[in-house]
Parts: structure tokens; sequence; C-alpha cells
């Protein structure tokens, strides 16, 4: 784990000890831990003040904390360790169900305000520092760590390196010819014998991340669309991509996604192909509306074709056949005495003929068939 993932655990931890020393003094040892002790602490996290003046924890936050615990306690069972419970004491259902928000991104307008905003009026590290942001999709921690050497020439393209990240791995993604341009302007005007090879140092130091977050709130302040962050600009790029038909294997791959569940996020916003033919559906659907009396052939869609193909399939001559498809018919002419024969009003007419013409026939059992039958139709109509 990182460190900071490392120290999320710790404090995961010492707020369970805490609620432990608080509450239930007689636990002595990790194995006197009883799951009414995990119970009452779900009930305490609530109660607890959250970050940045927040009055209480988020759920988000309560479910790092539970399931930092739930690692710990199936992990020492696993090993078996001496202080460990008879079995683990948190489990998936006790973690809050978090939500999941579509990312936050710029509308096409917004985005070039940003760009035509960072290419007039900002000075040129903050100006480079938007321009990579938007043209790469790479995130802050990424950008900080770009070296001197990321820019490499494969064929007749540039390419840049994008150092291990948060997902512990490191990816080639194409270099814009303008950002190309950028980026070699400002390596011209390094100062020569700095000791560090990061690509991005002001006054010979690394850039903190928050000198990336006020460039890019300098260049949304002059373009006038609000508050933007860094990270923002990373889901513009996916979403401008998958919105002119761009796949998602390859914005996975230029976003250093390990699976395609982490890039369908993207299809889920505003997919321009999903708004074409939802309002071309529209516009067959109005004229339905306006003139047509019936639906025109075309409307009918496959489920439809579906369920009319089983109703026909099913109809017989004075009524349907409800028995499942799984099971086979074995007769070919008793149909009215089938468990699975089903009738209707509509059919009562010929019901009423072919009860008339068993009587005729002398056929007293067909005849005192189709009378129930009608029997239950009188019954069913009172």
């Amino acid at each position: 784990m990182r460190p900071a993932t490392v120290g999320l655990v710790d404090t995961s931890m010492r707020m369970f000890a805490t609620y432990l020393v608080e509450h239930h003094a007689n636990v002595r040892a990790v194995a006197d831990v009883r799951r009414e002790h995990i119970e009452g602490y779900k009930a305490w996290l609530p109660t607890r003040p959250g970050r940045r003046g927040k009055p209480t924890l988020s759920a988000t936050c309560r479910h790092a904390r539970l399931s930092g615990l739930r690692s710990f306690f199936e992990r020492i069972v696993e090993w078996g360790w001496d202080d460990a419970p008879a079995r683990p004491l948190v489990f998936r259902g006790d973690l809050p169900i978090l939500d999941e928000p579509l990312p936050r991104f710029l509308d096409d307008g917004s985005a070039a305000k940003l760009l035509r905003a960072a290419r007039s009026e900002l000075d040129p590290l903050d100006r480079l520092l938007v321009e990579i942001l938007a043209r790469t999709g790479m995130r802050r921690g990424e950008l900080l760590s770009l070296t001197i050497d990321g820019v490499v020439q494969i064929g007749s393209a540039f390419w840049l390196r994008i150092p291990v990240g948060k997902l512990h791995n490191d990816r080639y993604i194409p270099l814009h010819p303008s950002l190309k341009q950028l980026l070699d302007e400002w390596l011209a005007r390094r100062p020569e014998g700095l000791r560090s090879n990061l690509m991005f140092l002001e006054r010979g130091r690394p850039l903190p991340g928050s000198r990336v977050d006020a460039a890019v709130r300098k260049a949304a302040r002059l373009a006038g669309i609000g508050h933007v962050t860094p990270h923002q600009l990373r889901h513009t790029l996916a979403t401008q991509a998958i919105n002119r038909g761009m796949s998602l294997e390859a914005i996975a791959a230029l976003l250093g996604h390990r699976d395609l569940t982490m890039t369908m996020t993207y299809a889920r916003i505003a997919d321009r192909t999903v708004a074409d033919e939802y309002f071309a559906v529209t516009e067959r659907v109005e004229a339905l509306y306006e003139a047509a009396k019936v639906l025109p052939a075309e409307a009918e869609g496959r489920h439809m074709r579906s369920v009319r193909a089983e109703m026909y399939r099913r109809m017989l001559g004075n009524g349907y056949c409800t028995r499942p498809a799984e099971l086979d018919c074995r007769f070919e002419s008793i149909c009215e005495s089938c468990q699975f024969f089903a009738t209707a009003p509509e059919f009562r007419p010929t019901l009423e003929r072919q009860r008339d013409d068993a009587a005729a026939r002398g056929q007293a059992d067909r005849q005192r068939l189709f009378d129930g039958l009608l029997t239950c139709l009188k019954e069913d109509a009172s």
C-alpha cells in the first residue's frame, strides 16, 4: 500500500480503539471483541465530527473506516493469530452504500473559453499547466511527476511518457503538436545545473499541487465559468472523446485505467450517439401522435414482434393455450379439457356453435364440456 493508504487504515484502527476505550473498557484484547461491539461502533460513527468543519462523518469516510476494520479482522483470522476472534466480525453489508455521482466535466463551450483564457492572459507556466491537463487527461500527481526525458519520438509522432502513478502503472500518450511546442519552450528556459530531473520546477523546487490548482482556478476565473479543478479537465477530455466516437478501449489506454469498468463511467454521460438516436425516435413518436391512426410496421420493435408471434402461436379457434413453452404437448384434440386451456368472452359464439354441433351429433360428453365452458364465462362476466 502507499503511505497515504497505510495512514488511512491506521486512523481507522485508532478510531475503533477510541470507541472501545470510551464505551467498552472491559475489552482488553482483540479476541474480546464481539459482534455487539461492531454494531455499537456502526451507530457511533455517524455521531463523529467530519473533516473541514462538517458536523458528521460522510458516508464515504464511514465506508473507509469500516472497510479498514473489516480487512483487519479478515486477515488476522486467515493468519491464525492467537489474539484473533473466532470469526470475522465485519461484513460487506455493514458498509454504507455509497452514491455514484457522474464525473463533473465542462461542456464544449466552457472548455473552449478556458483554453482561450489560458492562451491569452496567463503566464507561460500557468498556460502550460492548463493545456497539458486539458489535452492529455492526466492526473495532477502524474503531471507533477513528469521528467525532462518524458517526451519521446516514435516514428514521426511524439509521445509523452506518464510515470507510474495512482494505479501503479505507466503509459505513453500521443502528444499534440502545439503542446509539444509549449513543452520545448519550457524546457529551453530551464536553468542548467539543476539536480532534479522533474519537468516542472519553480525557483529550483518541485511544484506543489496547490500551484496547479491555482493555475486552473485563475484560468476559470478569467473565462467566467466558475470553479474548476484539475481533475475536471480529465473528465472533460474523456467526455469529449467518447462523444466523438473514440472507443472505450482507447480512452482507457489514454487515461491509464486498469479495466473498462472505470471507463464505462463516461459512457453514462450525455453520449451524443444516445442523444441522436433519442431525438430520431422522438420525431417518429410525435408523428404518430399528430397524424397516424395506427403504428407503422417499422415502429414494431423486436420484443413486440416476439410477443405477437407467441400470441398467434398459442391462439386456438375458441380460446388460448397457456401451456408453458418448456412443456411438450402430447395431445392433438383435447384442448378444451386440458388444464392449460383458457378462453374469453369474445369466443362465446364459437363455443355455442361447437356445443350445438355436439348436441346435433348426439355427443353428450362434448356437449357437457362446452356447456361447462359457457357457464364459466357467464360466472366470470357476473
